[in-house]
C-alpha cells in the first residue's frame, strides 16, 4: 500500500470540504462512542479490566521471544506450519511460494490489517492468483479499489448511495437501496468463491503460546468459511499479537469488543488450531501461521514499545475529533487516527510520515478509552520531540520555539515580550475585539475569529487581583 501520509493538510482540507464524507462519518459519533459508553457502564468494574488487559500485554512484549517459541512448538505439535517473515517482501513471499507449492488458483481472504500492511493482495496477483476479499466491508473496497479507513468497519467512509450505485455497476444487477438486499446481493456473489477456493487467508487478533491457537474475532459468517472450507488456511500476523494462555485470551476478549463495538462478544469468536483432525468434519488439511516483524521489533526495542500492546480496537480513533473530522484515509496508510499516528511513523520512517504526530489535540480521548492504558499522547509527544532533534519540523517553527526557549529562561524579557503582544493583539482585534486576519497565525484565522486579549498579561491581571 502507498504511503500517502505527508499529503495530510491537504487531505484533510478536502475532507472537511466533503459533504458526502461528512455524513458518513458521523456514524462514528452518533454509534462506536455511545455503544462503548453503555458497554462498559454495563460491564461495571472496567478500570480494573484494562489494567489486567495492560499486564497481559506487557508481560508478552517482556518475554516476546519465549512466547513465539512456545507458540512454534505448540503449533507444530498440531500439525501447524510456522513461518518467520522479517519484512512485507518476506511475508509476501511465503504466502506466494506456499499458493504455488500447492498449485493455488482462487484465495478467499478475511478482513486482516497485517496483510494490506505488507501489500499481500498486489503480491498475490501479480503472481497470477485470484484474490478475493469477503468481509463485507473490505469486498466493497475491492470493488472499488480503495484501502480501509478504518480498522474495524473499513467502508466507514461511504454512504448507501455510493455502494448501491457501486453493485449495480459491478454486479451488472438492478440498484437496489435496501441494506438487506444489498447484504443478500453480496452473499449471493461470494458464496461460489467460498466453495471453490484452494486456499483461505485470515488474520489473527491474537495467537496463544500455550496451545498454538490463533483467534480471529468477527461479525460475520466469512472468516470462519475462510478458515475452514479451504484446503490450506493461513493466518497472517504480527509478532506482538501472542498472548501466554487461553486465560489472557479470555480477558482480553472480554475488553475487544467492548472497546470497538459496543458489543459484549462479538458474533463469531474462532480459535483455531492445528489441521483437521480424522474425526473432524471440516478445517483445513494444512494450518501455515506467517509471523511478521516488519519493524516491531526495532519498536519494542525503542521509547515507543508501550504502541505494541495495541489490540487494534479502534477505540482511540473513535473518540479522537480530528479523525472524526477527516477520516482514515487522511492519514495516508493502513494504521489510521491516534494509534496510526504513532505506528505509521514507526514502521515507514519519520520522514515519511511528518505531520502525524501533529495530527492530534492531545486532548487524551485516545488514552482514556485505550483498553490496555497506551499513553498515545505521549508517545506522540516523543515524536514531535524528534522530529524537533532531527530537523524535520521547519526552520521557522524550530527558531521560534528556539527564541521562546531562551525568552523563557529569562523572565524580565518573557515578561515584557508578553506584556507588548497582549497590548499589540488587542489593539489588533480593535472595537469588536476580535481579530479577523493574523498574518502568523493564517491557519486559526482563516476560517474563525481569533478572540483578541483584554491587552494584559494573566501574571499582570492575577496580581491586581491579588
Amino acid at each position: 500500500m502507498q504511503v500517502t501520509s505527508n499529503q495530510f493538510r491537504q487531505k484533510a482540507h478536502d475532507n472537511l470540504n466533503d459533504p458526502t464524507l461528512q455524513r458518513a462519518l458521523k456514524l462514528v459519533k452518533v454509534k462506536f462512542v455511545p455503544n462503548r459508553a453503555a458497554a462498559v457502564a454495563e460491564f461495571g468494574a472496567f478500570e480494573p479490566l484494562r489494567e489486567a488487559g495492560k499486564e497481559i500485554r506487557n508481560r508478552a512484549l517482556a518475554d516476546l521471544d519465549v512466547y513465539l517459541e512456545r507458540f512454534e512448538q505448540e503449533a507444530t505439535a498440531r500439525g501447524a506450519v510456522v513461518h518467520w517473515a522479517e519484512d512485507a517482501q518476506d511475508a509476501c513471499r511465503i504466502v506466494t511460494g506456499i499458493a504455488r507449492n500447492n498449485g493455488v488458483k482462487k484465495i478467499v481472504k478475511s478482513k486482516s490489517m497485517v496483510s494490506e500492511e505488507v501489500g499481500l493482495n498486489d503480491a498475490l496477483e501479480a503472481a497470477g492468483l485470484e484474490v478475493v476479499e469477503t468481509d463485507l466491508g473490505e469486498y466493497i473496497l475491492q470493488l472499488a479499489q480503495e484501502a480501509p479507513s478504518h480498522i474495524v468497519a473499513p467502508v466507514i467512509h461511504k454512504v448507501r448511495d455510493q455502494i448501491s450505485e457501486l453493485f449495480a455497476e459491478k454486479h451488472h444487477a438492478p440498484r437496489k437501496t435496501d441494506i438487506g438486499a444489498l447484504c443478500r446481493e453480496a452473499r449471493e456473489v461470494l458464496r461460489p468463491h467460498f466453495l471453490g477456493a484452494d486456499m483461505g487467508i485470515s488474520g489473527a487478533n491474537f495467537i496463544v503460546a500455550e496451545t498454538g491457537s490463533t483467534c480471529i474475532v468477527t461479525n460475520e459468517g466469512n472468516g470462519r468459511m475462510v478458515t475452514t472450507l479451504p484446503r490450506i488456511h493461513v493466518a497472517i500476523t504480527g509478532i506482538e499479537k501472542v498472548v501466554p494462555t487461553l486465560e489472557d485470551l479470555s480477558v482480553l476478549l472480554r475488553l475487544l469488543p467492548r472497546s470497538a463495538t459496543g458489543q459484549t462478544i462479538t458474533n463469531y469468536v474462532s480459535v483455531n488450531t492445528g489441521v483437521r483432525g480424522g474425526a473432524d468434519t471440516d478445517g483445513p488439511e494444512q494450518f501455515h501461521v506467517v509471523l511478521v516483524d516488519n519493524g516491531r521489533s526495532r519498536l519494542l526495542a525503542g521509547e515507543l514499545k508501550d504502541m505494541l500492546r495495541c489490540i487494534r480496537c479502534s477505540a482511540c480513533m473513535n473518540h479522537c475529533p480530528v479523525y472524526q473530522a477527516v477520516g482514515g484515509h487522511t492519514y495516508g496508510w493502513v494504521y489510521p487516527g491516534p494509534m496510526g499516528s504513532i505506528l505509521t511513523p514507526s514502521f515507514v520512517g519519520l520522514e515519511n510520515a511528518v505531520d502525524l504526530p501533529n495530527a492530534a489535540t492531545l486532548c487524551n480521548q485516545c488514552g482514556v478509552v485505550c483498553p490496555v492504558k497506551i499513553p498515545l499522547p505521549d508517545l506522540m509527544r516523543k515524536l514531535r520531540e524528534r522530529q524537533m532533534e532531527t530537523g524535520l519540523k521547519p526552520w521557522s517553527e524550530r527558531a521560534a520555539l528556539r527564541l521562546w526557549g531562551w525568552l523563557a529562561r529569562h523572565p524580565r524579557l518573557y515578561a515584557l515580550g508578553t506584556a507588548a503582544g497582549a497590548r499589540f493583539l488587542k489593539l489588533l482585534g480593535g472595537r469588536e475585539g476580535l481579530i479577523h486576519r493574523l498574518p502568523p497565525a493564517a491557519g486559526w484565522t482563516g476560517g474563525r475569529d481569533f478572540p483578541a486579549p483584554p491587552g494584559k498579561t494573566f501574571r499582570e491581571l492575577y496580581q491586581k487581583e491579588n
